[in-house]
C-alpha cells in the first residue's frame, strides 16, 4: 500500500521533472543528484532518482527549489514542502554536489561554498557586520558547528560538531573546538 501512495506522488511531482528539465541549473542539479546517488546506493536514471528524491527527502527538496527558484518552484512548494528548518540564503552561491543529513535548523549564508559540500544538523553558516564566509570545495560542516564572519575555509576541510569557527582554515585541514583549532593538516596531526 505504501509503495502505491509513494508512486501516486510521484505522478503528482510531474511538473518539478519539467522545471529541471527547463532550469538553467540542470548541470548543478545533475551534480546533486550524483552525490545522492552514490551515497545513498540509489539506481536509475537522473529523473528516476530526482522523483525518488523529491518523493521521500524534504531537504533534497529544499535544494532543488533553490536551484530552480522563482515563481513555478514557490508554487510547487505549496504541495511539494520544503524542509522548513533548513535555510539558504538566496545571494549565497552554491556549487553541485551537495548533501546534507537532516538538516534540521541549519543556515547557510555565506558568500560562496564549493562544490561536494556536506552539512549536518544545527549548522550555522553567517555574516558578522555584513561579511559573510566562502567555503571552497569538498568541505563538510558537522552538527553544531558555526562558522561565521569575513573568514575562508580552505578545499577538503572538515569542521568537527560543535566547532565554532571565526579565523581562516587553510587547505587539507580537520578542525574542532570552541574556538576552533586545527588538529590534523595534510592527514597528519598537529
Amino acid at each position: 500500500m505504501r509503495r502505491l501512495i509513494s508512486n501516486l506522488y510521484k505522478f503528482f511531482l510531474i511538473p518539478h521533472i519539467i522545471l529541471y528539465k527547463l532550469s538553467s541549473n540542470k548541470a548543478i542539479i545533475d551534480k546533486d543528484i550524483n552525490r545522492w546517488k552514490m551515497e545513498k546506493s540509489l539506481k536509475g536514471s537522473s529523473v528516476s532518482i530526482l522523483l525518488t528524491l523529491l518523493t521521500n527527502s524534504t531537504d533534497f527538496r529544499s535544494i532543488f527549489y533553490f536551484r530552480t527558484r522563482g515563481i513555478v518552484a514557490h508554487i510547487l512548494n505549496l504541495y511539494c514542502r520544503k524542509e522548513k528548518y533548513f535555510k539558504i540564503d538566496i545571494t549565497t552561491k552554491l556549487g553541485g554536489g551537495v548533501l546534507t543529513g537532516h538538516p534540521y535548523s541549519t543556515i547557510l549564508n555565506a558568500d560562496h561554498i564549493g562544490e561536494n559540500f556536506f552539512v549536518n544538523h544545527l549548522v550555522t553558516v553567517g555574516a558578522v557586520k555584513g561579511k559573510r564566509p566562502t567555503i571552497g570545495d569538498n568541505v563538510s560542516i558537522y552538527t553544531g558547528a558555526i562558522v561565521i564572519g569575513d573568514i575562508t575555509i580552505g578545499n577538503n576541510c572538515d569542521i568537527g560538531a560543535g566547532s565554532v569557527v571565526v579565523k581562516d582554515i587553510p587547505d587539507n585541514c580537520v578542525v574542532v573546538g570552541n574556538p576552533a583549532k586545527i588538529v590534523k593538516r595534510d592527514g597528519k596531526r598537529v
